[in-house]
Formats: structure tokens, sequence, C-alpha cells
């Protein structure tokens, strides 16, 4: 599994990570397959956005409706670690289902892609997705 992503939506991630680097910025990827072909930002709703991330739910449901007539469809998410650790928290760990979504995580200038997995019962495990940029 990979994930294909335009160089100016990487460069835009990146971006926006790092104008707010003391709290976690969020989005949706909207795409076919693994192409992301949009990224649509959202707030991030969370009660210590410093220390987690929550996609405000009228932006979420207004981006699977938007996507239902277009051919795209919601393939994942990206959010930001403060921390510098562009790698899945233990908190997102204990929120990922296996879903088939990617999870694009930025931080400290870097970005990586995971896909989760269930565990039992227990909190998710990941597994890398490379990320080519087009």
């Amino acid at each position: 599994m990979k994930l294909q992503i335009s160089s100016g939506d990487r460069q835009f991630l990146l971006d926006t990570a790092s104008a707010t680097p003391d709290v976690e910025v969020c989005g949706l990827l909207l795409g076919t397959g693994g192409r992301v072909e949009r990224l649509v930002p959202a707030r991030n709703v969370a009660h210590d956005p410093a220390r987690s991330f929550e996609i405000d739910p009228a932006t979420l449901l207004a981006t699977h409706r938007e996507a239902r007539g277009t051919g795209l469809a919601v393939i994942g998410h990206w959010h930001s670690h403060p921390n510098g650790r562009a790698e899945p928290s233990a908190r997102d760990a204990a929120r990922a289902t296996e879903n088939g979504q990617i999870w694009l995580i930025i931080a400290a200038g870097d970005m990586t892609a995971w896909a989760p997995h269930s565990s039992g019962g227990g909190p998710a495990h990941f597994h890398p997705v490379a990320i080519e940029v087009a």
C-alpha cells in the first residue's frame, strides 16, 4: 500500500503544521484508492488541542456528503504532532480503528503515513505506508 500526494499538497501540510507549532492541526484526505485529490482543513475541536485532535464534526459530515456525488471518498485524515515525532502516539493508537483509512502525521518538517490494524480489542497497531510525492 502507498499514498500518492502532490508536492503542493505536501508543502501545504508542512506549512500549516509549522504555522501553528503549539497545537495539533488536522483535516481530511479526499481521493480515490491511495491517491490524495484534495485536502480539507478542519478545526481541531479537542479539549486540549496541544495534545490531541478531534476533527470538527460539521466539517466531517459536510465532507462526506460532498464527496458522495464527486467520485471521491474520505481516504483518511491528517494531523500534526507538536511533540516533533511523525509517528502514531499512544493516544492515536487508542482512537484508531481498522477502517482502511490513512493516518497522515506531520511533525518537525517531516510527514509519514500509517494504516491502523486491530489488535484484538486493545489499542490499534500501525503499519507504515509509503508516500509517493508527485
